[in-house]
């Protein structure tokens, strides 16, 4: 069956938005994806239906919550091929790597270790690390990335010694597209016995990622990269790891017994979920997940790649863009500066043509500094763009052209 754009794309009511009175092309989708009407009735319906706090209650809504919410970590574990055990509910990848740096690594720090990262990280994914190197006297370093973007994976074998602790890899860069080789770099890491982290944000909406297979010890994503709710993710992590790690905040649900001489705590993955959760959230990253597999995300890789193949020569046609990131193999992620021209401008020109991307340093400074820009802007893809989508940036983008010079 061939892939029907036109038939996704009328299961997001948003498309049909207008901006500045010019049809909405949506190309913001590495900072968030829109959300299909599957997964705002899943919310919805949620709320009107069952909306109670999960655990413990025995009256009917509470059940109903708890059903719902625990069916959801089942699906998610399913569609990662995990265990619902190494299923975390977290607030997104940002709140999922704190808790690996405060609750597994920081305990474990010695002065003199090391925690290597590459330069293409998000600064979610640098920032934590900082904290507690800094608490503890370790250090932070990380491997170059070539002019294409690719990273040097030589010199991050070469950066791997005695004193390496951890290591954090983001899977797909959300500035320049690199698909890292993440099973190559997983490998080394065991055989050298050395934990690491897959930062999975980018990648979940466009390849399918096999937790067991793939054998990190942690990997986080957020459900508003897949389709889903905002302000939801995950941590997986391996038993064995979450089965020796404390909890890192306090409260209700997270404990097995509390008294004033001291509080044991609950089996993994209740034991990093204190207070109330998002039920919803759950709920709606579980209808997502449905939804993409409904259309497989196969079809949606080719369908994303086929948009990047079209979009390239077009956008570099326009005098005076040049790309930043063109490592082969990459994700659909168009990051660009435009000669004689600020990405604000530019990106202000667009918003006047409907056209919605994300203009700055995308929150990687290092990277930045790396291409000798400042920041640039960039163009991502999702299931529901079509080559129109593509012909309206580029339009919009010869327009600021003659606008900026």
């Amino acid at each position: 069956m061939s892939y029907d754009v036109e038939r996704i794309r009328a299961d997001f009511p948003i498309l049909n938005e207008k901006v500045r009175g010019k049809r909405l092309a949506y190309l913001d989708n590495a900072a968030t994806t829109q959300k299909p009407r599957v997964v705002i009735d899943a919310i919805s319906r949620y709320y009107e239906t069952s909306n109670a706090n999960v655990h413990r209650a025995v009256h009917e809504l509470a059940e109903r919550a708890t059903t719902q919410y625990e069916g959801a970590r089942d699906r998610i574990a399913k569609f990662f091929n995990a265990q619902r055990e190494e299923v975390v509910f977290t607030r997104g990848t940002t709140e999922a790597i704190n808790l690996v740096a405060y609750s597994f690594l920081r305990p474990r720090l010695k002065v003199g270790d090391e925690i290597l990262l590459t330069g293409m990280e998000h600064h979610s994914n640098i920032v934590p690390w900082q904290l507690i190197a800094a608490e503890c006297g370790a250090k932070v370093i990380a491997a170059p990335v070539l002019d294409d973007g690719t990273l040097d994976l030589e010199a991050w074998r070469n950066l791997l010694n005695e004193r390496t602790c951890f290591i954090a890899v983001v899977q797909v860069s959300n500035t320049l597209g690199t698909v890292n080789p993440v099973e190559t770099m997983v490998a080394e890491a065991a055989r050298r016995e050395i934990p690491i982290l897959v930062d999975g944000a980018q990648a979940v909406a466009h390849q399918k990622v096999d937790f067991a297979a793939l054998g990190a010890d942690f990997f986080t994503f957020s459900a508003h990269k897949l389709y889903g709710p905002t302000g939801f993710g995950c941590l997986i992590g391996k038993k064995a790891r979450l089965d020796a790690m404390p909890p890192w905040h306090g409260g209700g649900d997270m404990i097995r017994t509390v008294s004033f001489a001291g509080s044991t705590w609950a089996e993994p993955p209740y034991r990093f979920e204190a207070g109330t959760p998002d039920m919803a959230g759950a709920i709606g990253l579980a209808a997502s997940i449905d939804y993409v597999e409904a259309i497989g995300l196969n079809e949606i890789a080719a369908h994303e790649h086929a948009l990047l193949i079209y979009a390239i020569p077009r956008l570099l046609e326009i005098p005076g863009l040049r790309l930043i990131g063109t490592a082969p193999g990459k994700s659909g992620i168009l990051s660009f500066v435009l000669a004689g021209a600020s990405p604000q401008d530019i990106g202000s020109i667009l918003d006047m043509e409907g056209v919605a991307v994300r203009t700055g340093h995308h929150c990687t400074m290092p990277l930045m500094d790396r291409f000798g820009v400042s920041a640039t802007t960039r163009a991502s893809l999702a299931a529901y763009n079509m080559e129109q989508d593509i012909d309206q940036l580029v339009a919009a983008l010869r327009k600021a052209v003659r606008l900026l010079r």
